[in-house]
């Protein structure tokens, strides 16, 4: 029973980890956009946007292991089974969303 929830507390504060706010652009990306000039600049963004992408797919990566762990010991979650699947697939699909738009915008700087 300790063991129970000593597993379900572990994985708990994983979630709360995983969905913690981060800051994927750390600066001002309105003022540098407007303000890129030259190639070097694009250049800049391209990398900028590629490093918040490769952030992103990290937390994909981070919330399949949950699910894989969740579809394969569903027992050990009870009647939250459900929800924290749902919430995993859910976050899953943001983050993808977002590794793509990310990549998106790099291509188009390094376009540019």
């Amino acid at each position: 029973m300790k063991t129970n929830l000593l597993i379900i507390i572990i994985l708990t504060l994983g979630l709360l980890d995983g969905c913690a706010v981060t800051n994927p652009h750390p600066m001002d990306m309105t003022q540098a956009v407007q303000n890129a000039s030259s190639k070097a600049d694009h250049e800049a963004l391209a990398e900028h946007y590629e490093a918040a992408a490769a952030e992103m797919q990290v937390k994909v990566d981070e919330h399949k292991k949950l699910l894989a762990q969740y579809d394969a010991k569903s027992y050990l979650y009870g009647k939250q089974a459900g929800d924290l699947k749902a919430h995993c697939g859910r976050l899953i699909s943001i983050y993808e969303s977002a590794v793509e738009a990310n990549l998106s915008m790099a291509r188009m700087h390094r376009l540019m």
